[in-house]
């Protein structure tokens, strides 16, 4: 039998994570995320608020790893705790729209990006943005190697340029701090709680990425130890890298510029650094987006190909190249899907929120995986959550929180976005069910 390499250490997992977790977010999401807030000051709260958090969800997903150190991550969580339908349906959320939907979205904040350079109209922008998600549909199909190399490669230089951005702007915009101030109305109209949550949510999705360092848990040489460390280091770093860049916005275009901003890494630049710098971070965004998009999609293929091996996906999908070692046709059907889905949503905010609903609902399932596991004693002996079970149980309690308002404050987009999970349910019953209850 073929196996997966065991060939990711500590760096590959930071790297990894911050590959997938800093993409187009922190370059996309400010200024749709003011046109639902007051001030700087709630936002900057929201952000405290949502990366707390993440730290608390990373601790289960850090312990989760620890117990089942097998490629696949929820897939191999959900499915142990609540049998393979279950595991059937997270895995098909995966392909249909939660794993699939960055390299839709961020491909085309990518493209926007891109077009700082060129005058390009819509349409070739969303040409440019199918052909990047095949281009790395390509550097993962050629070995983990060439994928994992990118990750490094596209993290060091968004950590490398935000923070240079951020810290030299600082410094060269001086101490005047008067754009901070100002409070003005959100522009955006569900209320208090419901502007709260649709901003939360994008927050989130500014986050996602910490969650699948499990995926490739399997290939990883120790993972009991490195997926913790990747946890604590990956987050901490990218929490400071996001508070930075939220500060350098706000200071120098203030609520209303950052509200005002299709591209707002690159106004600040412009303001701050001309036109050279202007290029320049926008070259930095471009490189970091497509370092999201080929670590998500390095990171997605793993789970639908241990979903295939476990009888829960068709057959077509548990196949390793045999030359490269790679989950191929699980890479080629990531990026149809993906493709398909910037086809079908096409904006930006739309294929995002939706990933974010439609995930919060699994991280539920996962976090109720966990609690069983505690009790019964599931798994191998490894790391261990802190302050159990209060911790867990605040996390959980959000999560739902955040479902049921969402549900209230945008019902009909949320009715669209579960659609897409529940189409595997017939598709279960017809071609999965009995396989497995042989």
């Amino acid at each position: 039998m073929t196996h997966l390499k065991k060939t990711l250490g500590l760096i590959d997992g930071i790297s990894l994570l911050i590959g997938i977790t800093i993409g187009s977010a922190i370059f996309a999401t400010p200024q749709i995320i003011a046109t639902y807030q007051n001030s700087f000051a709630s936002i900057l709260m929201l952000w405290i608020i949502v990366t707390i958090f993440v730290f608390i969800g990373s601790l289960i997903y850090a312990e989760l790893g620890s117990r089942f150190p097998n490629t696949g991550g929820e897939f191999i969580y959900i499915s142990k705790a609540f049998g393979p339908f279950w595991g059937f349906i997270f895995g098909w959320a995966q392909l249909l729209i939660i794993r699939t939907s960055p390299a839709a979205g961020i491909s085309l904040i990518t493209a926007n990006y891109v077009g700082y350079f060129f005058d390009i109209n819509q349409f070739q922008k969303n040409i440019i943005a199918i052909l990047i998600i095949i281009l790395f549909g390509i550097v993962n199909y050629l070995g983990v190697q060439r994928a994992s190399f990118y990750n490094k490669f596209s993290s060091l230089v968004k950590i490398l340029g935000i923070i240079v951005f951020a810290s030299t702007g600082l410094i060269f915009y001086g101490s005047d701090f008067s754009n901070l101030q100002p409070s003005i109305h959100p522009t955006q109209s569900l209320g208090p709680v419901g502007n709260f949550v649709a901003a939360s949510i994008l927050v989130l999705f500014s986050y996602l990425g910490w969650d699948r360092v499990g995926y490739v848990a399997g290939e990883m040489k120790d993972p009991k130890k490195i997926i913790p460390q990747t946890m604590f280091y990956g987050i901490s770093l990218i929490a400071l890298i996001y508070l930075a860049a939220n500060l350098l916005y706000h200071t120098v275009l203030g609520l209303e510029g950052v509200r005002n901003s299709v591209i707002v890494a690159s106004d600040t630049a412009s303001t701050l650094f001309g036109n050279v710098g202007a290029t320049i971070i926008s070259l930095v965004v471009i490189i970091s987006a497509t370092g999201s998009i080929n670590g998500t999609m390095m990171s997605a293929s793993r789970l639908y190909y241990a979903m295939a091996r476990e009888g829960l996906l068709f057959n077509w999908f548990n196949h390793l190249h045999p030359q490269y070692k790679t989950p191929a046709h699980s890479i080629i059907a990531h990026c149809i899907w993906g493709i398909a889905l910037l086809v079908i949503r096409q904006n930006f905010e739309t294929i995002v929120s939706g990933m974010v609903f439609t995930i919060l609902i699994f991280y539920i399932i996962t976090t109720l995986a966990f609690f069983k596991f505690r009790k019964k004693g599931q798994g191998a002996e490894g790391y261990r959550m802190p302050f159990y079970p209060a911790l867990p149980l605040a996390y959980l309690i959000g999560l739902i929180t955040l479902v049921i308002l969402r549900l209230i404050f945008q019902l009909n987009i949320s009715i669209q976005d579960l659609s897409f999970v529940l189409t595997g349910v017939p598709i279960y019953f017809l071609f999965f069910k009995q396989k497995v209850n042989r």
